[in-house]
């Protein structure tokens, strides 16, 4: 494929500075790009690599010097050039209809330009939409429904009559729908709680290799429209996770935990279950949050505190050792000074 500049500018929605007739057949960064590439600056601090770079044409932020380089000129770099990737490089799939290897089972039912690779197994009641792809090893418990534009790469689980929506992906070996972790104490022992709930996820979600997002104990475990979840990630029974969120790796959501729209949180944030945390609110990796987090916080750390604070506490803790020794001291100093003050009262 190769495009003009000004055909990907009114792709992107940007103008052209330079020669809008010049022709780009590839992408590549900064450093890499070459003769009929296009690469973009979406962090300030590499500026100067746009007077350096080979590539064809570069896409800059508004009032950006393009050091007479050919420009395209967007809001936002980095979004350009994730719809670019797109366009040369993410090829729509050809439907194949089931292969010979799979299984499929009673009243299922396709829709159109289904795929099923071999090895993958659907089992009865079954409801995909239009366009799903099922990759070798991929597994479908009865009653499960699928959307449209749905792709469940290799070794991917969906448990009984568990829900998902449109535009969907899921990668290697996540498993949705598996029992919630509930115990109830029976003497010394402990008596399994049937978990009866299911998993619904909403459209335009994409989840992570290897992550665990457990059915609900009665009701719906839920993972609201837009949400991003990395790999390692687990999600327990009952949690609600809201629309447009971004969970990074090894993050683990204790059950009945509620989360708003646009919350972010880094890797391996541990939450405890049964609280809510507002919407738009950001985790720092590595936090522990033991309780509630009002809408727009801010918070890291173990309890996670507000960011600001946590800087200014782990800034302390590598002087900790010198200023327990400065504390020691000026303990044994005020102790002699306290002797010597009470043997002049005694003379």
């Amino acid at each position: 494929m190769e495009k003009t500049l000004t055909e990907l500018a009114e792709y992107l929605g940007g103008r052209v500075i330079g020669d809008g007739n010049a022709r780009v057949h590839g992408l590549a960064t900064l450093d890499d790009a070459g003769e009929g590439q296009i690469t973009f600056l979406a962090n300030p601090k590499y500026a100067p690599k746009v007077a350096t770079t080979g590539a064809t044409a570069v896409i800059l932020p508004p009032r950006t010097d393009g050091h007479g380089r050919n420009v395209i000129e967007v809001a936002n770099p980095y979004l350009a050039f994730a719809k670019l990737l797109s366009l040369f490089y993410v090829m729509p799939v050809k439907a194949a209809g089931v292969m010979a290897g799979a299984f499929v089972g009673k009243d299922v039912v396709m829709g159109g330009d289904v795929t099923v690779y071999p090895g993958a197994f659907v089992a009865d009641g079954v409801r995909l939409g239009n366009r799903v792809t099922l990759y070798p090893g991929a597994a479908l418990y009865p009653g499960v429904q699928l959307g449209d534009d749905v792709t469940l790469h290799a070794n991917v689980s969906v448990r009984e009559r568990c829900r998902i929506g449109n535009r969907v992906t899921i990668h290697n070996g996540t498993v949705i729908g598996s029992d919630g972790f509930g115990y109830a104490p029976d003497g010394t022992e402990w008596y399994k709680i049937p978990q009866i709930g299911i998993v619904v996820i909403e459209d335009d979600v994409e989840i992570g290799s290897n992550t665990a997002i457990d059915r609900a104990a009665l009701e719906v475990t839920l993972i609201r429209r837009g949400t991003k979840i990395d790999n390692l990630v687990q999600i327990a029974h009952n949690c609600v996770i809201g629309e447009n969120c971004i969970i990074v790796s090894q993050v683990g959501i204790s059950g009945s935990t509620r989360l708003g729209n646009h919350v972010t949180m880094g890797g391996q944030v541990g939450v405890a279950g049964h609280i809510q945390i507002g919407d738009n609110v950001m985790v720092g990796a590595k936090s522990g949050v033991p309780g509630n987090i009002p809408a727009g916080q801010i918070v890291s750390g173990i309890p996670a505190i507000s960011h600001r604070e946590w800087l200014k506490a782990s800034s302390v803790f590598p002087r900790l050792p010198e200023q327990r020794k400065t504390l020691s001291a000026l303990v044994k100093r005020v102790e002699e000074l306290e002797e010597k003050l009470k043997a002049v009262e005694e003379r």
